[in-house]
């Protein structure tokens, strides 16, 4: 009886043994850890992760160990003591396990956010074969922080892992990022670390926390709505209505378009099966709730022999963000990118026949809202003075939809930096770069208050201080105008520069080196390298000018405008071979401009007239989405700053 109750005893003792060992947390690091890592230069770098509570901690890197301990809720963190550039290094965590990450390098450490410009990868930029073939720099470090949403802080990200800058993991990489980390590194000879987070498409407000953007009243009403919602339903409740519309083939080409050629513009297609829908309104009002991409609109007009001799003008209200519209299988006209703009198109009588009509609009909606919207009474069409109700139930037909993974970070505020910032601000760093502004250009106001406050909102989380936050200004895009007129982007453009106000902060143009007809253009390598030049002069204290002339101050009398400039470098210069400066406009009390004469008068001084305006009182340059014509430099090569006097 003895023997069975001590065998009993060591069997309860070995349960108990074993229970205990195998409930025993690991040592764990953050993803954002792990070999070929490269910590920050001169800063005392935290570390920090998660194992059994109380359990004893120890990390050493090159010869410097720190001890710590872990909370009662398992977390733990330490900062290693500063050191100067150097490495390979292994660095050594301990507690009941030990992780080891080899390749440590110590060197400068910058995130690139944003959203597609910055995503924009380095295969498909300029030149990209020869620039893959030479991207070997086993000092420059890589990481890509996952795509995902969240609708509180999260602790760790999903996945990535650091790698070195080869030809085989650079492909893929932000192309802004590499090229600024190049030059950085051509410059500094030191390590350069790079952290993209970015995703295409994004608006500012989805990177920044709920701490900051609860007390901007603009998004007061979002918060409430993100708050009594669970994101993860949300999703699903999408991804059901997507199988619903296409089954398990999503389309990821227009299937409105065949071998080149619209074929859902054809008159007599069967439409029988398309749903309807009520024009003028958003989709996302009609069932269709954050639903990006391409739709087809077909409404049939019936007109009479009389009306169907005449020209005829189509008020199509707005339509967010694109338009290709047909009347009977002709293109009447097409609109990209203007959501706010009214659609007024002429229709050739040779293209209308009596009897049944069949206009058809073809959308694409990059992100928001989408669809024709407006009010009623501005959609219609007008055959002589005779209007034609077009409002009302028109069919609908998605031809490709954007499915964009884990959900839209766009639906509310704060889901991305939740997700894809947060866990990471603990992390040493130098500085931020950032391009993004795009898809706030629906809302250039907002973004003077919205954009400083995001750049504040990160240095509060980061405790780093004022660190350097570097931006791209908006690219010229779109078709350019041909008398001056009034500008979201350029807005947003002015937006971007006034944040110039905040410390430590700076703006690389790409007023010169955008593409009219392509949103992302491929030229990447002169983006990377005026952020650099940034990064030199403000943070590293280089001698050197790291911006074109900026706009100081405007004199008006004798009939003209002298425009003051600052950042003029060696001086003012004219990119022109006959030597004509281009881009500026002028205008007197009536507020209308002209398009305007102007001439370099000194190193710092350009004057402007106009013989339609004898007495100027505003003076703007390169003041549209796409200033194609503007050549007003410094002598160092860099774009004069966009601006307007009539703010």
């Amino acid at each position: 009886m003895k023997r069975y109750f001590l065998n009993q005893l060591i069997l309860v003792l070995l349960v108990v043994t074993i229970t205990t060992f195998t409930s025993r947390a690991d040592v764990k690091l953050p993803r954002i850890f792990t070999s070929n890592i490269v910590l920050q230069k001169g800063m005392e770098n935290t570390i920090w992760g998660w194992a059994d509570k109380n359990e004893n901690i120890s990390i050493s890197l090159n010869g410097k160990k720190v001890k710590t301990k872990a909370g009662k809720d398992g977390k733990w963190s330490a900062k290693l003591p500063v050191m100067d550039y150097g490495g390979p290094y292994t660095l050594l965590v301990k507690g009941n396990n030990s992780i080891e990450l080899t390749n440590v390098m110590i060197g400068e450490v910058w995130i690139c956010s944003g959203q597609s410009n910055m995503e924009f990868p380095v295969s498909v930029t300029e030149n990209a074969k020869e620039e893959i073939a030479n991207a070997n720099y086993p000092d420059i470090r890589l990481f890509t922080v996952p795509k995902k949403i969240a609708q509180r802080p999260a602790d760790d990200l999903e996945n990535g892992e650091w790698a070195v800058c080869t030809s085989k993991t650079i492909p893929g990489f932000s192309a802004v990022g590499y090229f600024f980390a190049r030059e950085l590194y051509q410059k500094l000879k030191v390590p350069i670390g790079v952290i993209k987070s970015a995703w295409g498409g994004t608006v500012a407000e989805t990177w920044i926390s709920l701490q900051t953007i609860e007390n901007d009243p603009d998004f007061a009403t979002k918060l409430i709505q993100m708050k009594s919602s669970n994101i993860m339903d949300e999703q699903e409740q999408f991804q059901t209505r997507i199988k619903q519309l296409f089954g398990d083939n999503i389309p990821k080409e227009d299937i409105g378009i065949v071998n080149g050629n619209p074929v859902w513009i054809a008159l007599d297609l069967d439409d029988s099966k398309w749903e309807t829908i009520k024009v003028p309104q958003f989709w996302e009002e009609q069932g269709y709730a954050n639903f990006d991409g391409i739709a087809y609109y077909r409404c049939e007009i019936n007109l009479t022999d009389r009306q169907s001799q005449k020209n005829a003008i189509l008020h199509l209200g707005k339509v967010d963000d694109s338009d290709m519209t047909w009347m009977n299988g002709n293109e009447i006209g097409k609109t990209e990118h203007e959501s706010s703009k009214d659609r007024i198109y002429t229709i050739d009588a040779k293209f209308l026949r009596p009897g049944k009509n069949m206009l058809v609009v073809r959308v694409d909606d990059k992100g928001g809202k989408g669809g024709i919207w407006g009010n009623s009474e501005n959609l219609f069409l007008l055959v002589g003075n005779e209007k034609i109700n077009l409002s009302g139930e028109w069919k609908f037909r998605f031809g490709k939809p954007v499915v964009i993974p884990n959900f839209l970070p766009n639906k509310y505020p704060t889901l991305l930096f939740n997700s894809m910032i947060n866990p990471i601000v603990l992390y040493g760093i130098k500085g931020v770069i950032w391009y993004q502004g795009e898809s706030n250009t629906d809302r250039t106001a907002q973004y003077r208050h919205l954009f400083p406050s995001l750049i504040t909102d990160w240095r509060n989380h980061w405790k780093l201080g004022d660190f350097s936050f570097l931006w791209v200004q908006l690219a010229n895009f779109m078709k350019p105008v041909q008398q001056p007129s009034e500008s979201n982007w350029a807005e947003l453009r002015e937006a971007q520069t006034m944040t110039l106000k905040l410390p430590n902060t700076g703006m690389a143009s790409a007023i010169d080196i955008g593409d009219a007809n392509d949103i992302h253009p491929k030229d990447k390598q002169d983006v990377g390298l005026r952020l650099a030049l940034n990064a030199l002069k403000i943070t590293y204290g280089k001698n050197l000018v790291n911006q074109g002339p900026m706009y100081s101050s405007a004199e008006f009398k004798d009939g003209k405008a002298f425009i003051l400039f600052t950042n003029t470098g060696s001086g003012l210069m004219v990119k022109d071979h006959y030597g004509y400066l281009k881009g500026f406009a002028i205008a007197g009390a009536d507020k209308k401009f002209h398009w305007a004469q102007a001439r370099i008068t000194g190193n710092n001084k350009v004057e402007v007239f106009c013989e339609e305006v004898p007495d100027p009182s505003a003076v703007r340059y390169g003041w549209a989405d796409n200033p194609e014509d503007i050549n007003l430099y410094n002598k160092e090569g860099l774009p004069a700053n966009p601006f307007r006097t009539d703010y």
